[in-house]
């Protein structure tokens, strides 16, 4: 593997390394959606939503287009989802194997 991949690699992973843009995912996993929407949904101030977007555009996550005054997002690689899904799986056996020993 290059380094340039493997770099590009950790920045993927660095992207989704927060609570709040793992959620702004989950939020989007039935579809594009307004950041309005989101700061709504999320409660979290508008500012702070947009530099957790911004974060996963700029890492190729997120696409993103204007309609109007709002600005949609939406998931560009649906993969992204299984991605989370293979994690979630992964702590889900992890911590069922730590059960065992307690």
């Amino acid at each position: 593997m290059t380094e340039k991949l493997l770099e590009s690699q950790a920045d993927i992973f660095k992207a989704l390394a927060h609570p709040v843009r793992l959620q702004i995912l989950q939020m989007l996993k039935p579809g594009e959606r307004c950041v309005c929407e989101l700061v709504v949904d999320t409660e979290k101030e508008q500012p702070n939503i947009s530099r957790h977007l911004a974060i996963l555009k700029k890492d190729g996550i997120l696409g993103c287009r204007k309609d109007g005054t709002r600005v949609m997002y939406w998931v560009r690689d649906r993969r992204a989802f299984e991605l989370l899904d293979l994690c979630r799986e992964m702590l889900k056996s992890y911590y069922q194997e730590k059960s065992e020993f307690f």
